[in-house]
Order: structure tokens, then C-alpha cells, then sequence
């Protein structure tokens, strides 16, 4: 069974490049082009596996994503990675303490990002 992988990012083209190289490996992807639209899907019922958010994004960016999704019955234990510019180890600081369980910097080789969705997503 294909693991579900959510991917929220303001870039369309970088939306459409984890999308393909996610799809090739196997796993099935949701998009969405802000944390808001994120929510949204997440509150119509979408239950991804794993959820990979940019930092940086208007309406909703990902630390307050992050931060809004734990809060939410359901999505307390799920993975989620953010892959953003930022490098600064306060941000990553504060990501975690938000809850993020991991950080990638941008960019991010396909087979790299694999391995690292392979260490935080069992069975993947």
C-alpha cells in the first residue's frame, strides 16, 4: 500500500518536482500551495502518512502550520518535515518546538529526500 505524502509549498514548480520525484518512488501526492489550503484538506478528511512543509509561504507559512496541526485530533504523531532556504538553528529550533520532525534545506537530492522520509516514515 503506497504511503500518502502531503506537500505544501507556495512554488508551483517545486510543488511539481517533489510531486514527480515522490510519485516515482511510490508514494502517493497531495499538494496544496499554502498552509491554509493545507488545513483546509487536512479538515476535509485528507490523513497523510507524512507531510513535507516550506517555511516561508504566504496566508499561513509552515511554522504556524506546524504549530496548528498538532494541535488538531488525529495528526499529533504524524510525521512532518520541513524543506525550506532557511538554515538558521533558530528557526530549526523553533520548528521543532513547534513540532516538526526533521528539516531539510533547499535543495534537497530526490534520492537524499528519500531516505530521509525512509527514516521517519515506517514503512515506507
Amino acid at each position: 500500500m503506497a504511503k500518502n505524502i502531503m506537500v505544501i509549498d507556495d512554488s508551483p514548480t517545486m510543488r511539481m518536482s517533489l510531486k514527480a520525484s515522490l510519485e516515482m518512488s511510490g508514494f502517493k501526492v497531495e499538494t496544496a500551495d499554502d498552509g491554509v489550503h493545507a488545513l483546509t484538506k487536512l479538515k476535509e478528511g485528507l490523513k497523510p502518512d507524512l507531510i513535507i512543509t516550506d517555511i516561508n509561504m504566504p496566508k499561513m507559512g509552515g511554522m504556524e502550520f506546524i504549530k496548528t496541526v498538532r494541535a488538531l485530533p488525529g495528526f499529533r504523531f504524524t510525521p512532518i518535515l520541513a524543506l525550506t532556504t532557511e538554515s538558521q538553528q533558530a528557526k530549526r529550533d523553533e520548528a521543532k518546538k513547534n513540532g516538526a520532525t526533521g528539516w531539510l534545506v533547499k535543495p534537497v537530492p530526490g534520492p537524499e529526500l528519500i531516505k530521509v522520509i525512509k527514516q521517519v516514515l515506517p514503512g515506507a
